[in-house]
């Protein structure tokens, strides 16, 4: 039976969840908080890094700051995208000014831009606000098939 690895984003403990079990029932073993909850979840710069190293459901992050126009225009449809397209990957959100040093050590030179993680590494990248739709298509486009 294959399993997949969840960082729980209010513990930071790993979870491992057996693949034919329904992810969106599933507590976090050390917590007992919900593993996914359909929102997109703000990180910091030491989250954002554990949820890329250890976990191995995808990572769809917005880097944004609060007074850019463009990113708060985009925050509705970001969270619609997030309800569509959890648990088969989880939305996270980092503020580019509370995290200066994870917004240039990713590369990030304007925002909103999201970024797409996949085995421990970035697989995609986009810049300016997109909707909702748009959001959960380029996520498929350039997600590996399943397996």
């Amino acid at each position: 039976m294959s399993e997949i690895h969840v960082v729980c984003l209010h513990c930071g403990s790993v979870n491992r969840l057996p693949a034919d079990r329904p992810a969106l029932e599933a507590k976090c073993g050390r917590c007992a908080r919900s593993l996914f909850s359909g929102h997109a979840r703000e990180v910091d710069a030491a989250m954002l890094e554990r949820q890329v190293a250890r976990s191995t459901v995808p990572l769809l992050v917005d880097f944004w700051a609060p007074w850019c126009g463009p990113c708060r225009a985009m925050a509705p449809a970001y969270e619609a995208a997030a309800r569509e397209l959890e648990p088969h990957v989880h939305a996270l959100k980092l503020n580019c000014d509370a995290e200066q040093a994870a917004a240039a050590r990713h590369g990030i030179r304007a925002i909103p831009s999201m970024l797409l993680f996949h085995g421990g590494r970035e697989i995609a990248r986009t810049s300016g606000a997109l909707s909702t739709g748009r959001i959960v298509r380029w996520v498929r486009q350039h997600l590996p098939p399943a397996g």
